[in-house]
């Protein structure tokens, strides 16, 4: 095989030293020549490289789509390499044939008896036998020839080996005509066994191999996607290679590593004349598919890649122990340990009206649901992170889901492609409008939706009379959250402030009252017979520890004094409904505290935050706007000197608001305190229809045993 590889090229470098005349010549157009030999298929391997790229974005969007799910992710990937008609091995071509370039070479040079003057077999080996004996050669060293070279060259060898080996005048003529040198340097020398100035040439060699790298992660179509440890990798290979073998071999293969890499510098340049990269591949397309798959990969992580995450055992033992259960009939999931209060009551009816088993996925290690299913046995908790989830979402086997993260199937988290009949339903964690909070089809993939009322349900069917979407199930169920806190509220032990207390309770959105007036209103209220609070959202704290820091410091003296409290300590709700007024901006705190209390809130007009600009569509108003002058008052940016003598006026006409905050509550929620009921018959009734419909194979789950 060996002599098969380097005959042809042997006789490629003779013709190159007969062209040249120069052993360095020779190399300089053996490298040229290959090059030009080689060029169909580099055309061919640079055509298949912009392929690979122009496919890159529908790549990129199969991991998004499968996430996590590697078997998948390698069968749809196998499916577009076959639709697009594409050989990934074709990515291998170029790697062999280097290697067999430089293996044939790498014996060339050892050999230039046999490959540049064209030595016979006897000639050579009488004349080795010579060699040895007068030098103490080795007989079997590789590089025995470029030994004979310089033994005949040696004019304290030469006599005695043209006697002993009886070698003709021809010969003795061309070997003493075969200059290896190139500027003094002998290529016929290994650098390891020579030293000095030769460990230049190894340096020089992998010099050129970074060079390259370097030029083709921005000039090669396939090799400048490469992700930033894959390129690192084939740069410490190449670079790695160039250094290390090149101390081994004579410098001469390192002389034409160097030769070759700008010759394929050059080459690159041609190509992507020839083939213009831009001319077949969607940049746009692939840099926005990038960011997706970025998107996901970085969710959730808050941890260097070095740092251990103390949580990935649990999660696989959870998350396995989730899928060894079988007919999973209900599923929750949480986004994190403030999320159990918007299934609370609904999963309460569910445990007292019925045997279900009630599965309760959490992205929080610390969620309360693992502490309350140490008495509830009926409640299973599993901990998964938000990036396990996309894998687990997509490979689901329950018959209802219920969440409450809207952007169901728009984003990284997937309706389920193991079972088509399992029924999402979606529960609000807010009470307002959904045509400007959220995103526009925030909603469209859940087949069910508890609304907390019937403006609610009137938006949806408004948005799926506008953009032809099928009907989904609309409950009117009230909202649970604001029932818990209503009884709640009823079993506290009211008092009468001897000073009105206000809170102040921004939210955690740009531009919050933290951000743009909170020292206006202190500047109305302290000093002014009210007890103050304020109290910013904990995502804010979490987000701008800075800015909490200089407020404290900046208000150090009044705080001090007892002029007025700043809590960061959310353990308890007490302060929030102990308040007879609420200052906020957009944060829902404002409706829990007045539908819970029936007493009055005054929001500032900071720049709300809009999320779906085509709100302005529906005939109807968003409640989020329309509530702000209904349910307390509301002032713009510029009003904040007036906010003293409006607070006055509100609690005034405190005893006003409470019958018209009643009222409004009856309105928006008309079956207020039944959400439980309305929303746990529901899903009964499901349950037992799916029960009595036919057990098919698309239904059954893969599992270890029934659920009991």
């Amino acid at each position: 095989m060996l002599n098969i590889l380097t005959t042809p090229l042997g006789y490629i470098m003779s013709f190159c030293y007969r062209l040249s005349g120069s052993y360095a010549a020779s190399i300089v157009l053996f490298a040229l020549i290959t090059k030009a030999l080689l060029m169909p298929v580099s055309l061919w391997v640079h055509r298949n490289g912009i392929r690979m790229v122009a496919l890159m974005p529908d790549l990129n969007r199969i991991k998004v789509r499968y996430f996590g799910d590697g078997d998948r992710i390698a069968d749809e990937t196998q499916a577009l390499y076959k639709q697009a008609g594409y050989n990934p091995l074709a990515s291998l071509v170029p790697l062999f044939l280097q290697i067999a370039l430089l293996v044939g070479l790498i014996q060339v040079i050892y050999n230039p008896l046999t490959h540049l003057l064209r030595m016979d077999r006897g000639t050579f080996q009488t004349l080795a036998s010579a060699v040895c004996e007068l030098t103490g050669a080795n007989p079997e060293s590789a590089s025995l020839q470029l030994q004979s070279v310089q033994a005949l060259q040696d004019v304290s060898y030469h006599d005695a080996l043209v006697s002993l080996s009886a070698l003709s005048p021809s010969w003795d003529r061309q070997i003493a005509a075969l200059n290896l040198t190139v500027s003094g340097l002998n290529l016929g020398k290994i650098p390891s066994e020579a030293g000095g100035i030769f460990v230049l040439v190894p340096l020089a060699a992998g010099m050129s191999a970074l060079l390259l790298c370097l030029f083709q992660g921005k000039k090669n179509p396939l090799q400048a996607e490469q992700g930033t440890f894959e390129g690192l990798g084939t740069m410490a290979v190449s670079v790695g290679i160039s250094l290390i073998l090149g101390f081994f071999v004579p410098a001469g293969v390192g002389f034409y590593w160097v030769i070759s890499n700008l010759f394929t510098m050059i080459q690159q340049l041609f190509l992507n004349q020839i083939i213009p990269p831009g001319k077949f591949i969607d940049y746009a397309a692939l840099s926005e598919s990038k960011k997706e798959l970025e998107a996901l990969e970085h969710l959730g992580s808050r941890r260097r890649w070095y740092e251990h995450d103390p949580n990935a055992r649990r999660e696989k033992e959870d998350y396995k122990r989730f899928f060894s259960i079988a007919n999973k009939h209900v599923v929750f999931y949480s986004e994190g340990i403030g999320f159990y209060k918007y299934f609370e009551r609904l999963m309460n009816y569910l445990l007292a009206h019925s045997n279900l088993t009630l599965h309760y996925i959490t992205s929080d290690p610390k969620d309360q649901i693992f502490g309350i299913a140490e008495t509830e046995k009926r409640i299973r908790p599993y901990y998964i992170s938000e990036k396990k989830l996309i894998t687990l979402m997509m490979k689901m086997d329950a018959d209802i889901v219920i969440m409450t993260m809207p952007d169901l199937e728009n984003f990284h988290i997937k309706r389920s492609y193991v079972r088509q009949d399992i029924e999402y339903i979606y529960m609000f964690h807010w009470c307002t409008s959904t045509h400007m909070v959220i995103r526009e089809g925030a909603l469209d993939h859940y087949d069910t939706v508890f609304c907390p009322g019937p403006r609610q349900v009137e938006e949806i069917r408004f948005t799926e009379t506008r953009d032809g979407l099928p009907a989904k199930n609309l409950l009117e169920t009230s909202y649970g959250v604001i029932e818990n806190l209503a009884e709640a509220y009823g079993r506290m032990e009211t008092r009468r402030n001897a000073r009105p207390q206000i809170l102040i309770a921004p939210s955690y959105q740009v531009d919050n009252l933290m951000d743009t007036c909170v020292d206006g209103l202190l500047e109305q209220l302290l000093g002014k017979g009210y007890r103050v609070i304020v109290r910013p959202h904990p995502q804010y704290i979490r987000r701008a520890p800075q800015k909490i820091e200089a407020f404290a410091k900046r208000y150090e003296n009044e705080l001090a004094q007892g002029m007025f409290e700043f809590q960061t300590d959310f353990s308890s709700g007490d302060t929030v409904y102990q308040s007879d007024l609420v200052i906020t901006d957009w944060s829902t705190i404002s409706y829990e505290f007045s539908f819970t209390t029936m007493r009055p809130t005054l929001f500032i007009n900071t720049p709300p935050k809009i999320v779906n600009p085509r709100y302005k569509e529906y005939p109807m108003e968003p409640l989020d706007l329309t509530l702000r002058n209904q349910i307390g008052r509301a002032l713009d940016l510029n009003e904040i000197p007036k906010t003293g003598e409006t607070v006055r006026d509100i609690l005034e006409h405190g005893a006003e608001y409470e019958q018209q905050i009643l009222e409004l509550r009856n309105k928006l929620m008309p079956r207020f305190g039944e959400s439980a009921q309305i929303g746990g018959k529901y899903i009964l009734s499901r349950l037992m229809a799916k029960k009595k419909a036919p057990y098919t194979m698309e239904k059954r789950s893969a599992g270890f045993h029934r659920e009991v």
